[in-house]
């Protein structure tokens, strides 16, 4: 059976497994683009004040994230052992709750902390209102995170994105609403962006917990020993998350505390590169999903086809996306804003951007390698070397001392990327060469 696994095979089911993913991820980015596009039309205020407060919100909420990503990793590895699944949907339901009232908690915390953080004094409300009212969407965003990551560990992404995509058209819908108002109503302004994502997050949440409630038999509500093992496996990746969104949002901050334009400029060129990562972040997923199975069923081969199918198919995406950013940056980022100043900034970052899109897709294939295989603690180190050791550092000296300013914060996030790929890379390497003996 082994030596019918072809090439062909493992890129038509990364495909077919990804594909959904896919519109998941873009669905979960088009939110944050609706938020985007409606601050940006309200005002460049709302604009670099949400910039602001989402760079702190996600720091915290990406953490939850990455110890619920546990949960398909752990379930493909069970599945590819035979083992049951389906009995710890109760204990996924309770670890996301619980999850999100720790995390949303610690969320609440940072609002008090907003006035000694040196933002422009006008953006300091709206920062304020914006994640006071987020912290209480973590209840339906992390229901949603682990009962998709259930599903997905089952092969099954079909409805949890189909759930997400109408989110989107809610989130876009409320977003308009609440901020500039209909006939009588004469909306929130900014702090209606806080509310339409606390609602969007909620039905999604709510609405795939309806849908799985038929299949929730099991007495257990909660297994100890399972969540330990989502636990050791699932806290490297939310501290490699957290580092590395903390390397993206922190200069948000940093640049927020000098003018709030930098913050929106950088938060536009994110949420452009990031429409591109998530076509290789699915694939990730994907591999980490099969390379989970056939690891659990001790299949050399089975690894070693969908690993090399996969790190092709990111690497050549990512190729594609990096010539689209380097042709027309000035045309994708005036999809988001007119705005001189922007723009004037803008541009020379996703030029920067276009050249490490390979390196991104190199390593992010290689991390779904390695959580396939269950070491997700050399994930995060790998994280924490590429950008604290190197990338942000760099970027550091280039901003402050070389007066490059978010330019250089981009150009030590370029060196990152590389870092990263080249430490996975050989961790790879000596890991395959490991199971090749073992298998």
């Amino acid at each position: 059976m082994k030596s019918l696994i072809t090439y062909k095979k493992c890129i038509l089911e990364l495909i077919n497994l990804s594909i959904p993913m896919i519109m998941g991820n873009l669905g979960l980015m088009l939110i944050g683009i609706t938020d985007i596009l409606v601050a940006a039309k309200h005002s460049i205020n709302t604009l670099s004040a949400i910039s602001i407060a989402n760079a702190i919100v996600f720091c915290i909420y990406i953490v939850g994230i990455g110890l619920m990503s546990s949960i398909s990793i752990v379930l493909s590895n069970y599945r590819g052992n035979k083992k049951p699944t389906k009995l710890f949907l109760p204990t996924v339901i309770n670890f996301a709750l619980i999850l999100g009232l720790i995390f949303g908690i610690i969320c609440l915390a940072t609002v008090p902390l907003i006035d000694f953080m040196g933002f422009e004094t006008k953006l300091v409300p709206i920062i304020k209102d914006y994640i006071f009212i987020s912290s209480f969407s973590f209840f339906g965003m992390y229901l949603y995170q682990s009962l998709k990551e259930f599903l997905q560990a089952h092969e099954i992404v079909f409805i949890p994105n189909i759930i997400l995509i109408f989110a989107v058209f809610l989130n876009l819908a409320l977003n308009v609403l609440l901020v500039f108002g209909y006939k009588d109503f004469n909306g929130l302004g900014a702090i209606g962006l806080a509310y339409a994502t606390l609602i969007a997050r909620t039905f999604m949440g709510v609405t795939l917990l309806f849908y799985l409630i038929k299949i929730i038999k099991q007495k257990c509500l909660f297994n100890i020993d399972f969540v330990k093992q989502l636990l050791k496996i699932g806290y490297p990746i939310g501290i490699a998350l957290m580092l590395e969104f903390l390397g993206f949002n922190i200069i948000t901050i940093l640049m927020g505390k000098l003018n709030g334009i930098y913050a929106a400029t950088h938060t536009i060129v994110i949420q452009v590169i990031s429409i591109a990562y998530m076509i290789p972040l699915a694939l990730s997923n994907a591999l980490a999903i099969k390379v989970g199975y056939y690891n659990g069923a001790k299949d050399y081969c089975g690894i070693i086809k969908y690993s090399k199918a996969g790190i092709f198919m990111s690497v050549f995406v990512m190729l594609c996306f990096g010539i689209t950013f380097f042709i027309f940056p000035k045309e994708l980022i005036s999809l988001f804003t007119s705005d001189y100043n922007i723009l004037k900034i803008g541009i020379p970052i996703l030029i920067i951007a276009s050249i490490f899109e390979i390196a991104d897709g190199f390593q992010v294939s290689l991390s779904g390698i390695l959580k396939g295989l269950k070491m997700t603690k050399t994930v995060s180190a790998c994280v924490i070397s590429g950008y604290w050791l190197f990338g942000i550092p760099l970027g550091f000296i280039l901003c402050y001392k070389y007066n490059m300013l978010l330019k250089g914060f981009w150009i030590g996030l370029a060196v990152s990327f590389v870092c990263i790929g080249i430490i996975e890379s050989i961790i790879v390497l000596f890991k395959f060469n490991k199971l090749r003996k073992i298998y």
